[in-house]
């Protein structure tokens, strides 16, 4: 009993269509047309596989599949099919539409599983339009922050104005959905974003845990000047202050981190962004990443030490404003019992890997065990419209995912 890959490939291949860019390239920003275009175009394939479905406050895809025993703790599967503004073909959709088709493959099979079973597209994921991801599973799990509906895009439109857009009436009251005990389990199968997999010319992987991010939002304030007739000397340039924690950030990673340390510098704002004035304002993300808590810590603490150091030496107020914290979060063990002895019934022989990038399943976590498999992607490249796996792979992973929801939902 194996997944319908040429059904799976077909779906693949339409969902990129929207908000498609170039030849390759994907733009679905969360809660935008092209969001809720994808989502209605989803939830057909959903409704087509047996699942009830309906779209929820926060913008979640859920469809519902009724087990026989409803007193069971219930199983999850899903992912997100939002992107990046330059994003790939793969990212979420792999494991939102390999989600949908385990459910299609047991209804191909007759199969009536013995607990229920949920197929989620989780809301933004990417966080890259609020500058604050994964909402929709944080609003399912009850991670929600203050003022979480009121942060703005670039374009200075709140995130409950683009809900409403979207069409749905936000209500944190609703907040949680989902408690621990009502869930035996989550999975989320992903492109792996890394080169990993294809070092290793391996097409699976078994996760065993997701590093815990901190992005941190840094603003330096120094004061504007003619670009011609202020002295060196005599300057407060904040982007100066700016380049120099930037470097040293990035040599602090290298020097001191480990293979599954990274951190980033993404996005940096200038004002009032002019040839010929000194800056005055910069403001630039951080996103720092380990699986060891320890040694992210004593990281961030040295980074914090950086930045003010800068910031005294060049004279400039500084703020920095914490947007997201996460512990690195492990895979249960039992989940990878499963996972691996599937594994070897199919042949892959996948090794275990930990991942970088955090995922929607990583806020699952704090409520449910789970587990998740990645699949190899060409030169690791991911957030970008180079982004590819082979169906190949893909199929291979989402057989992998069946075998396993097949097991966990039939216990």
């Amino acid at each position: 009993m194996s997944i319908n890959r040429g059904r799976l490939q077909k779906h693949l291949n339409q969902l990129a269509e929207i908000g498609k860019i170039g030849e390759t390239g994907v733009c679905r920003l969360a809660h935008s047309k092209e969001d809720r275009q994808a989502a209605d175009v989803v939830r057909q394939w959903m409704e087509e596989a047996g699942l009830t479905t309906r779209i929820d406050g926060f913008g979640n895809l859920i469809g519902r599949l009724e087990g026989q025993d409803k007193n069971k703790p219930i199983l999850i599967l899903g992912s997100h099919i939002d992107s990046q503004p330059y994003g790939g073909r793969f990212d979420g959709t792999a494991g939102s539409l390999g989600a949908i088709e385990v459910v299609h493959t047991m209804k191909d099979n007759g199969i009536v599983p013995e607990r229920t079973i949920e197929v989620i597209c989780f809301s933004d994921e990417e966080g890259c339009r609020f500058n604050k991801g994964v909402f929709g599973v944080r609003a399912l799990t009850g991670l929600l922050e203050e003022g979480e509906l009121e942060r703005k895009d670039q374009d200075g439109m709140t995130r409950r104005e683009a809900l409403n857009e979207f069409g749905v009436e936000p209500d944190l009251s609703t907040s949680p959905v989902y408690k621990k005990g009502e869930i035996e389990a989550f999975i989320e199968l992903h492109i792996e974003q890394g080169p990993v997999l294809e070092a290793q010319g391996k097409p699976v992987g078994i996760v065993s845990g997701i590093s815990g991010p901190i992005w941190l939002t840094v603003t330096l304030e120094g004061f504007a000047g003619h670009a011609g007739s202020v002295p060196m000397n005599l300057r407060q340039d904040a982007l100066v202050g700016a380049s120099e924690i930037i470097r040293q950030f990035n040599d602090l990673v290298r020097r001191e981190g480990t293979e599954t340390t990274v951190g980033t510098v993404g996005n940096l704002n200038v004002f009032p962004n002019s040839r010929n004035i000194i800056p005055e304002k910069v403001a630039f993300t951080i996103d720092l990443r380990d699986i060891n808590l320890e040694r992210r810590t004593k990281l961030e603490d040295q980074l914090y030490q950086i930045i003010e150091k800068t910031a005294s030496e060049k004279n400039l107020k500084v703020e920095i404003n914490e947007d997201t914290r996460s512990d690195p979060r492990y895979c249960a063990d039992w989940i990878k019992k499963i996972m691996t002895e599937e594994d070897a019934k199919l042949g892959f022989n996948s090794p275990m890997l930990m991942s970088g990038p955090f995922h929607d399943a990583l806020f699952m976590s704090y409520i449910s065990d789970y587990g998740m498999i990645f699949v190899r992607c060409k030169k690791g490249i991911s957030h970008n419209p180079l982004e590819f796996a082979e169906i190949d792979d893909i199929e291979k992973g989402v057989n992998l995912l069946y075998q396993t929801a097949l097991r966990i939902s039939q216990s």
